[in-house]
């Protein structure tokens, strides 16, 4: 179980992936050594993790959402598949174990992206189905966290997090979403390295994109600034009152759309809610304490939005890979 200070370090690092322990341990009011041995515990019981994550919008890129059926026998086998790949996250094992749902990012204009991965994949896997769904505009998710997971900190302990940076840092998204980063070769491995290991020392981003320590300091802070860049966390949400996590598709007409979605954006059952292509409109992710909360969530939390006529639950079985790049070797390292 996680207590009152595990649950401050995790916001804190919400709104700061990246800060030092002294800096943490600043906000939290306790030692370095106290927030560093709360971190390492988190890390190896709670499968803690923070990682450094592209904005799409900002880097060129655009978002599938992917559901994909294969026969009972080979649903795993597909999953496994598009864990592998770097331009997956969010791999999901859903309804009665035969469905996988994932996201692919692919480079914006190339809007065939998920019919080429398709191609890609072994026959082996036995796909008998897919639908491919365009994500259009996310209001809750990614840049914004579950509310469960971050509601410990104060105000003032916030606002200290923050400081004085600009917007992009604390994951607040820039106000201009048209201006597209230009990135170079090292700045996508410097992206790829974030994605591993959000905490990375600045010696190994160096490593990793053949920068100077300085220069490293010099673009991650810039990448920060304009938004291109920003750091989420994994956890377990379990830990947190999620126990129970369900994909929710919703289909509503579209004079309602962004009123309703925004509206479910306020709902603390949910971590995820966007407008997508495709015969549903709206896909969200509910995480709740047990069965019975999801009952009550569905009936009364949803059930008084009138404008939504269709909604189809998917039970998440296993979630096979978050937003970060799964591990290969050891164990990272981390700033202290």
């Amino acid at each position: 179980m996680l207590d009152v200070l595990d649950r401050a370090l995790i916001h804190a690092l919400h709104i700061d992936g990246r800060a030092s322990f002294t800096q943490l341990a600043a906000v939290l009011t306790v030692s370095p050594q106290t927030v560093s041995r709360r971190y390492e515990r988190l890390r190896e019981q709670a499968a803690l993790r923070v990682v450094g994550l592209p904005d799409p919008q900002l880097t060129g890129h655009e978002q599938w959402l992917l559901r994909l059926t294969a026969a009972p026998e080979t649903a795993l086998d597909l999953a496994h598949a598009l864990v592998r790949r770097p331009d997956t996250s969010w791999v999901y094992l859903t309804g009665g174990g035969t469905e996988i749902v994932a996201v692919l990012e692919t480079p914006l204009g190339t809007a065939h992206g998920h019919a080429l991965l398709l191609h890609e994949l072994p026959p082996s896997v036995g796909l008998t189905a897919v639908s491919a769904h365009h994500l259009l505009h996310t209001y809750l998710g990614w840049r914004t966290p579950w509310r469960m997971s971050a509601n410990a900190l104060t105000p003032r302990q916030q606002r200290m997090l923050r400081g004085t940076r600009c917007a992009g840092y604390g994951g607040a998204p820039p106000t201009d979403r048209d201006h597209q980063v230009h990135l170079s070769p090292a700045d996508h491995a410097l992206m790829e390295a974030l994605r591993r290991d959000g905490r990375a020392a600045v010696a190994e981003l160096a490593a990793d994109t053949g920068w100077s320590p300085a220069t490293v300091s010099r673009r991650l802070d810039h990448l920060r600034a304009c938004g291109a860049i920003f750091f989420d966390i994994e956890i377990d949400p379990a830990l947190l009152g999620g126990s129970v996590k369900v994909l929710l598709w919703m289909a509503l007409a579209p004079a309602h759309l962004d009123e309703v979605a925004t509206t479910l954006a306020g709902h603390d059952e949910l971590a995820f809610v966007a407008h997508t292509t495709g015969s549903t409109d709206l896909v969200a992710h509910a995480l709740c304490r047990d069965s019975a909360a999801l009952y009550h969530y569905l009936t009364h939390g949803l059930g008084s939005v009138k404008a939504i006529r269709t909604l189809e639950t998917a039970p998440v079985l296993r979630t096979l890979k978050a937003v970060g790049t799964i591990p290969t070797v050891g164990p990272p390292s981390h700033r202290g």
